[in-house]
């Protein structure tokens, strides 16, 4: 059964960074897209970052573009959202997604993934 899970959130102020990490075990080497959303409390859970497995390619939210960046270490199965300049408004539970689809242009689409972690709380002070 594959279980992702996510550690390394935290409270910063505004101007820091953190580091959030997705751990994957079990049957994970079919998945092609890796991605990281967020959901403040009473908004939608929206798409933040994701990078194609096979060739590393990432997607960003605007949002958090020239701030935040994601990789991936294949040997660890592990999946990195480095997050620098940190918003209040970047205050949320961050959430792990990994799925088999190859269609990228829905990257962003939490109904696109199929395996999701616990979540991470983030939260930014002004």
């Amino acid at each position: 059964q594959v279980q992702l899970v996510e550690s390394g959130g935290g409270s910063v102020q505004a101007g820091g960074s953190l580091k959030l990490s997705c751990a994957a075990s079990g049957y994970t080497f079919t998945f092609n897209c890796m991605g990281w959303f967020r959901q403040a409390p009473g908004k939608e859970r929206e798409g933040v970052a994701a990078i194609y497995t096979g060739g590393g390619t990432t997607y960003y939210a605007d949002s958090v573009k020239g701030r935040f960046t994601i990789s991936q270490d294949n040997a660890k199965n592990t999946v990195y959202l480095q997050m620098n300049s940190l918003k209040p408004e970047d205050t949320a539970m961050y959430y792990c997604a990994a799925t088999t689809n190859t269609n990228w242009r829905m990257w962003y689409h939490p109904g696109w993934y199929s395996h999701w972690g616990q979540g991470t709380q983030v939260t930014v002070s002004s």
